[in-house]
């Protein structure tokens, strides 16, 4: 059984491959984690080990330093750019939810107002009781329209 999906936040590069591999040096890959643009995970012997994910966040971060932006302003546009992919995320489980609750409920439901002005809930395409008051309500076009 083979799984041709790659884990991008898998850390599997130590500091010189991952260095190499983002065109840096790795004393840059040491500065960028102090400062928190970067930060590896790490071995239980305090090894830096960078994912693939990592490494093109490196990339991105070399390439808005080489266009002359700030190592702070870098670091926000990380920030926001995190705080937008978890925001997705959260999004698409919403989705997810409403589509399961949807496909939980059959038909769609109709309101109607009964004669005392109570609300009452049909099922699409349930016929009315006949002891039951329906009132249709539709605006009327022929009065003319007062502000008071």
């Amino acid at each position: 059984m083979t799984d041709d999906t790659i884990d991008e936040d898998a850390p599997i590069f130590a500091i010189a491959t991952a260095a190499e591999l983002a065109g840096m040096h790795p004393q840059t890959l040491r500065q960028y984690d102090r400062l928190g643009l970067v930060i590896p995970s790490r071995t239980k012997g305090g090894s830096r080990r960078y994912s693939v994910h990592d490494v093109a966040l490196l990339r991105e971060v070399g390439r808005l330093s080489a266009d002359g932006m700030s190592l702070p302003a870098i670091a926000r546009i990380i920030e926001l750019e995190n705080r937008v992919r978890e925001l997705h995320g959260r999004v698409q489980d919403l989705e997810a939810r409403m589509q399961a609750e949807l496909a939980r409920r059959p038909g769609a439901r109709v309101f109607a107002a009964g004669s005392t002005g109570s609300v009452i809930t049909l099922r699409s395409g349930t016929r009315v009781r006949r002891a039951t008051d329906v009132v249709i309500w539709r605006p009327r076009r022929d009065l003319p329209h007062t502000d008071e």
